[in-house]
């Protein structure tokens, strides 16, 4: 069983910078695919970044040049950088960690953008 702990969201500025952390149980955490989804009030959960047991990324339209999404497997953590943050980026983002059938879930962090 992997659990996931998120860390590192807040209130910042509209073009301000945040990374969020994501930190994994468990001793197979470089065979993952990780994953950040975002849930805005009112609106489905959505991916947004995602990195693959071989490094390999994906990012939405949405977030494409102002996010990236990285991993330390010796930390057994998941990482993802967020730059020019908008206020449309506001939402508890979660990061998951994807092997064969099951998706583990962390608990979420809020991220305000706001003047």
């Amino acid at each position: 069983q992997v659990q996931l702990v998120e860390s590192g969201g807040g209130l910042v500025q509209p073009g301000g910078s945040l990374r969020l952390s994501c930190a994994a149980s468990g001793s197979i955490f470089s065979l993952y695919t990780m994953a950040w989804y975002r849930q805005a009030p009112g609106k489905q959960r959505e991916i947004i970044a995602l990195i693959t047991s071989n490094d390999s990324t994906n990012y939405a339209d949405s977030v494409k040049g102002r996010f990236t999404i990285s991993r330390d497997n010796a930390k057994n953590t998941a990482y993802l950088q967020m730059n020019s943050l908008k206020p449309e980026d506001t939402a508890v983002y979660y990061c998951s960690a994807q092997l064969a059938v099951t998706t583990h879930w962390g608990q979420g962090t809020q991220v305000t953008v706001s003047s």
